[in-house]
């Protein structure tokens, strides 16, 4: 009788531990750290013995690092739209056909499908609260500048707080322009053209050879001075037009202010967790840094060893210690997955106007930002949850920043969209050590809307092969970039095409520095004829969707255009120092 007692208790002893495991892996509040531009390399978890990064590389020493996470695009709009969905940014319209692969004005009508199911929309149904703090770059109005159909809110986010674009160089007085240049450029031959037109219609008029009308000449000249007049207010008021911060549907400061700006970032995200220790949440913390204009609050500038990049990312790494602190504070730390990453390489041609390297260092890994070069798209992942996830371990498998999305979604016990392909896979079973192989046995680069390279990592081998169909042009050639047009492009002559394709084994060239040939590679064949395969089967599953990121779609449209006060007052306010907040007007 008192074994059967003991044996009673035992059973019920596992079963309470069986329920408390199963709690304790059931709905855990969820908090993204998404950097902006950050090198694998810049990260002492990954090797960096010069800048210091104590807070994030504790996510390293208490969870698990990915050695081989890949982004799913090498630029800020797409990849961020891949990492909210788990399906390529292809799907989505999310990859551009043109020259410009990104969001570059806040009067955009182009932005992520209101028709596309976020993780954030599943988590809200589930009864998760969810924020979005900092950068945003998805889109905003479609048709009037109140709509916003891009909008956070309108893709699952109770709350949102910060930047509907990006950090341009352009926000930052003194910082320089991405766009003058390009500009300049663009103007020269179409001014010379109208200019020379101009001055033959005067000489052919005032010769008599041809009798061109007067009014025609006035409408000409003043189609030109208006559109001249457009574009002149338009990159004179850059900053006041596209360099704002919102609360919700409500612009706080127009232009934005860079003063304490990680500090403010990082009080809304402790804010918004204390409000909600007692429920699930979902926060996305999207740090500005490191993407230029680069800067630093006066309590980290001129501390590191890297110039204000450095002293940037350790004033990151300070807010990310902040977060784990407040979590820490309100016991948690054991209830919480978090989850630190890139949205893609560091951008190596970032060079100030005084010399000094404002891009960031991504390891022995080739290229950066927009190239598909390992630098370009391999990132940190960092995932830590105390008693679920391994801690200290390390998994060099290939795995993407898609995979987040069914992995939170499962956690919430959230049901996975059953009418489109989800690119993504569950990393749960790999994190907890349950599985030792990546569900990705394929993955597909893609530079804007071109298919670029594929990687294919067999079942049965320990080799990643990358295939690359065309690459960019470095300029200047023996450099590691596109130091002259500051980033580097997809198409034309601005890439070289490789027939057959270049292939790489990263598992014994990470650097991808000797393409393989039939000669040195006796499968050569053999694995470009699986990998074709494998592309065909991918581009049967693609639907023809709109393009997102089309021209008509990029360009700036004043009836779009958000602003705090009105136009004729420049757009400014600043209620951050005080003050109520302002519906937007157009």
């Amino acid at each position: 009788r008192k074994k059967m007692g003991l044996l009673l208790l035992l059973v019920i002893y596992l079963c309470a531990i069986n329920s408390v495991k199963t709690h304790s892996v059931s709905k855990p509040n969820i908090v993204l750290l998404m950097a902006d531009d950050l090198g694998i390399g810049d990260l002492g978890c990954y090797g960096n013995r010069t800048l210091r990064t104590p807070n994030i590389d504790r996510l390293a020493e208490e969870g698990v690092t990915l050695t081989q996470h890949i982004a799913a695009s090498p630029l800020c709009t797409p990849s961020r739209a891949a990492f909210l969905t788990g399906r390529y940014p292809i799907r989505s319209g999310m990859a551009a056909f043109s020259r410009v692969g990104v969001f570059l004005f806040s009067a955009s009508s182009g932005g992520l499908p209101s028709e596309e199911i976020t993780f954030s929309k599943l988590l809200k149904q589930k009864g998760y609260a969810t924020a979005l703090i900092g950068k945003w770059h998805l889109g905003m109005n479609c048709e009037s500048s109140n709509d916003f159909c891009h909008h956070p809110h309108s893709h699952g986010f109770d709350y949102f707080y910060g930047l509907p674009v990006t950090n341009f160089r352009d926000c930052k007085p003194g910082q320089g322009s991405v766009f003058l240049k390009g500009v300049q450029k663009s103007l020269v031959i179409p001014i010379q053209i109208i200019g020379i037109a101009l001055v033959s219609l005067a000489i052919v008029q005032y010769s008599g050879l041809l009798k061109v009308p007067f009014q025609a000449l006035g409408y000409c000249l003043l189609i030109i001075t208006i559109s001249l007049v457009v574009l002149i207010f338009f990159f004179y008021h850059f900053r006041h037009l596209n360099c704002f911060l919102m609360r919700d549907h409500q612009i706080i400061q127009q232009p934005l202010s860079y003063e304490n700006l990680t500090q403010r970032l990082t009080k809304e995200a402790m804010q918004f967790i204390g409000r909600n220790t007692n429920a699930p949440f979902l926060l996305v913390l999207s740090y500005l840094h490191v993407h230029t204009a680069l800067y630093a609050s006066e309590n980290f500038k001129g501390k590191s060893k890297h110039g204000l990049y450095g002293d940037a990312v350790e004033e990151m790494d300070w807010s990310v210690g902040q977060v784990l602190d407040v979590l820490e504070k309100h016991n948690l730390s054991d209830k919480t997955l978090v989850y630190f990453t890139s949205d893609q390489g560091a951008h190596v041609e970032e060079i100030s106007s005084a010399g000094e390297v404002h891009g960031g260092y991504n390891g022995m890994y080739k290229g950066g930002k927009a190239m598909n070069w390992e630098g370009g798209i391999r990132v940190p992942g960092l995932l830590r949850w105390p008693g679920v996830v391994q801690a200290g371990a390390y998994i060099d498998e290939p795995t993407s920043n898609m995979d987040i999305f069914p992995t939170i979604v499962k956690l919430a016990d959230a049901q996975l969209p059953s009418d489109r392909i989800i690119d993504g896979h569950d990393l749960l079973p790999l994190l907890q050590g349950k599985v030792t192989r990546s569900n990705h046995e394929f993955l597909f680069h893609y530079c804007n809307a071109y298919l670029n390279a594929v990687r294919w990592h067999p079942g049965n081998s320990e080799s990643v092969w990358k295939v690359f169909f065309f690459t960019p042009n470095f300029s200047p050639e023996d450099s590691n970039g596109c130091y002259d047009s500051h980033v580097c492009f997809c198409h034309g002559g601005f890439i070289t095409r490789h027939d057959p394709p270049l292939l790489f084994d990263l598992s014994r060239d990470p650097e991808e520095k000797i393409p393989l040939t039939p000669e040195t590679e006796s499968r050569f064949y053999e694995i470009l004829r699986i990998i074709h395969q494998a592309i065909d089967n991918h581009t049967r599953s693609l639907d023809a969707v709109p393009n997102q990121l089309s021209w008509d779609n990029l360009l700036w449209k004043p009836w779009l255009q958000l602003c705090c006060s009105s136009v004729f007052q420049s757009c400014y306010c600043d209620y951050e120092s005080g003050g109520s907040p302002v519906e937007v007007q157009s």
